[in-house]
């Protein structure tokens, strides 16, 4: 019935049918083919294997190919071919796979360090965002290299026939730098356009929840000053509201604008960048979710004394809009999170 009602499901389910069945007569094959066989047979037959399903990023074959025959990682030609095509191709998971069998010789780091400086189509997953998050992930993938490597790497010239004319005595950051100049302003235009459009809406907060505060519902006494629906419960949920919408939008305001003035660095994209951004966007949707509170309370004040009951749509149609935006916003949201503080990258794998 749901299968009927839903045919993707029935696909999905399928598919991971497919999948499963297809590691299984992997595992199965590799398993007869290892019986009987010497190393040097076993280097030949699954060298290339494990090359190929790491070109195409298939970390479960290649998951099965070093489960059973470990003395792959004997091979140090292998190895270094095999990393410096997971770099390449940005292989998250194999990376993580395999970072535990870095060879410590320097020649297998000089050429990881060259593989993650070369800018290519490859480098661009389409599971990315945007600019601002392929930047963060190409820096991510330089820091996880440079902190595999001797302290002398990043400072290193590569050799002349690896250069053109314009980039000879220049070392790996600087040649990691200039070969993403175009992705470096379109990450900063991105920034910036973000961080325009999102302080455009917070200084509205900030304009309404100022002037609320001095225009309380139901006025004031014309004696005392004091507001007249100062002793009821809505009046404080209202004020508090108001004062945490005025406080959030401030700040999230100071936190755009210190994106808007930065120097949009190359570094910067690693943490400060993406780091203010998420602090702007958790203090926007605060203060947002805030300044609703606050105008329902408002309303109902004004209205709860005819319609008892008006608190309860009051509340619904005021939940629409954050769930609304929380819909919206918040898949990049964390995504902008995880891939800050906690990228896939940097997370060890076990075999």
């Amino acid at each position: 019935m749901i299968f009927t009602a839903a045919p993707f499901i029935k696909n999905i389910g399928e598919s991971k049918l497919r999948h499963k069945c297809s590691l299984e007569f992997a595992n199965l094959a590799l398993s007869e083919k290892k019986i009987g066989m010497i190393t040097p047979e076993i280097l030949e037959l699954t060298s290339e294997i494990v090359l190929e399903a790491t070109t195409h990023g298939i970390s479960e074959v290649v998951k099965l190919c070093l489960k059973n025959f470990p003395e792959l990682m004997w091979d140090q030609t292998f190895t270094r071919k095999a990393m410096q095509e997971v770099i390449n191709g940005r292989q998250v998971e194999l990376f993580r796979l395999a970072n535990t069998y870095l060879s410590d010789g320097s020649l297998t780091k000089k050429g990881l360090m060259q593989a993650v400086i070369k800018w290519t189509p490859r480098c661009a997953s389409p599971d990315v965002s945007g600019a601002a998050f392929l930047m963060q992930i190409e820096l991510q993938w330089y820091k996880a290299v440079e902190d595999r490597s001797e302290p002398f790497m990043k400072s290193l010239k590569l050799p002349h026939y690896q250069l053109t004319k314009a980039q000879e005595k220049k070392t790996c950051w600087e040649v990691f730098v200039e070969q993403r100049q175009d992705l470096l302003k379109e990450a900063g235009q991105w920034m910036k356009h973000t961080s325009s459009s999102c302080s455009v809406v917070a200084t509205l907060i900030i304009t309404v929840a100022f002037a609320a505060a001095f225009t309380v519902p139901g006025g004031n006494d014309g004696s005392t000053g004091i507001p007249i629906f100062l002793n009821k419960g809505s009046f404080m949920t209202f004020a508090i509201a108001d004062a945490l919408a005025l406080f959030s939008s401030v700040t999230a305001t100071l936190m755009f604008l210190a994106i808007l003035t930065s120097r949009y660095t190359i570094e910067d994209f690693l943490y400060a960048l993406l780091g203010e951004m998420i602090l702007g966007l958790t203090f926007l949707f605060l203060s947002l979710g805030f300044m609703l509170v606050a105008f329902g309370s408002a309303l109902t004040m004004v209205l709860n004394e005819r319609l008892k009951w008006i608190y309860i749509p009051i509340n619904l149609l005021v939940a629409l809009p954050i769930v609304l935006f929380a819909m919206l916003q918040l898949p990049l949201y964390f995504e902008m999170v995880i891939s800050t503080f906690r990228p896939r990258l940097y997370r060890p794998k076990k075999l």
